[in-house]
């Protein structure tokens, strides 16, 4: 049986698992403090990607996007988990990270402890996101208003451009939400860059304030869309630093980002309307990106801004939430490369069933070719 075949079965079996899980119910009481969830989520992709083959030619792709299992547990009132066993990108062409659950194996792609001595503050240690941007780093890729995320956040088929494993990194971080969550807080102290290129073994400082000016977001991870359910107004600003590095094999560099975005989430009559956009000025970058100029040791400028409109009434069993992105990544003394993408997201049961069909156009200010890439999804999940 050859392997789309394969995954379609999957699916199929995920889904059915998914919704006979669902049913039996996945919260767990274990006496009057104690208590486990467990969750699912799996995103099925088809691809297709113009001059995506290292020869030249365009290349089919199907894989697991993302197949996650999670546990939520409370302990105490005070303590709590919470982990992802995950496998990202399965199937990828090209793609192999075992240790890391990218392109086949499995690993905990979050897991971290929380001591939750109020609202207003609590202490997480463990492996999580980088608190820097929303987009990558309060917002779960489960409940995303395009198909994926920024491509110079790892969306698509692009790569992260600060140090991260997946997204993620080790460390402790002191958050809460203060003024019944006007303000959201979160201070990282992680490794960041290791081995060789942090000879030093120097610590890695990241932080961000969301100031929340109507309906507050409290939680670790924010949804991409509301879908109606929520009034959301928030600015926010991230800063991340690390000093002594050696990049593109020059020592004593030092890392420096700054981010500020926007995100708004309305009722709007019948339907509703999404808006998101982010600046993000990078200083020696960590890391070369594989759909830009921007390489280790460069300096860049990066910019986006999405709208999604969920419309009025049903269409079949669903509804429809078109969207559109602009994304440009400005890499000094060399190019920009444009990302231009337009599609859909077509709700069955919320963010739980939907599918997705997107399409982006890579416009190179260089000597790379363009691209075309469209991505069909299929999400499942609770």
């Amino acid at each position: 049986m050859n392997w789309p075949k394969r995954m379609m079965i999957g699916l199929a079996i995920c889904a059915c698992w998914t919704a006979s899980a669902a049913r039996a119910g996945v919260e767990f009481e274990i006496d009057d403090n104690a208590k486990l969830e467990i969750g699912f989520w799996g995103q099925g992709w088809y691809q297709f990607v113009e001059n995506g083959k290292s020869n030249g030619s365009n290349l089919n792709d199907f894989m697991a996007r993302r197949v996650y299992l999670s546990l939520k547990g409370q302990v105490t009132p005070y303590f709590e988990f919470f982990t992802h066993i995950a496998s990202d990108r399965l199937g990828q062409e090209g793609l192999n990270n075992s240790s890391l659950g990218l392109g086949s194996g499995v690993a905990f792609r979050d897991f971290w402890i929380t001591i939750k001595l109020d609202e207003a503050f609590k202490i997480q240690a463990g492996r999580m996101y980088v608190p820097l941007t929303r987009s990558f780093g309060t917002t779960s890729t489960k409940t995303l208003l395009t198909t994926d995320l920024p491509f110079l956040q790892g969306g698509v088929r692009g790569n992260i451009f600060y140090a991260s494993k997946v997204g993620r990194d080790d460390g402790v971080t002191i958050w809460g939400n203060p003024f019944d969550g006007l303000i959201q807080y979160r201070f990282m102290v992680s490794e960041g860059v290791e081995n060789d290129n942090n000879p030093d073994d120097k610590l890695r400082f990241v932080g961000r304030v969301a100031l929340n000016l109507l309906d507050p977001e409290k939680g670790w991870f924010n949804q991409g869309t509301y879908l109606g359910t929520k009034k959301v107004l928030s600015v926010s600003f991230g800063y991340d630093t690390q000093s002594g590095l050696t990049l593109n094999g020059v020592a004593g560099q030092d890392n420096r980002v700054w981010t500020a975005d926007f995100f708004l989430d309305h009722p709007l009559g019948d339907g509703a309307v999404t808006v998101e956009a982010a600046y993000i000025d990078i200083k020696n970058s960590t890391q070369t990106h594989n759909f830009s100029d921007l390489a280790a040791g460069d300096d860049a400028q990066n910019y986006y801004v999405q709208a999604g409109y969920l419309i009025p009434g049903e269409i079949g069993p669903g509804r429809l939430q078109p969207y559109g992105r602009f994304e440009t990544i400005d890499v000094d003394r060399k190019g920009a490369t444009d990302f231009i993408s337009v599609g859909s997201n077509y709700f069955i049961k919320g963010h739980n069933a939907k599918v997705s069909l997107d399409y982006t156009f890579v416009d190179q200010q260089n000597n790379r070719p363009d691209q075309s890439i469209v991505t069909l999804q299929i999400a499942v999940g609770y």
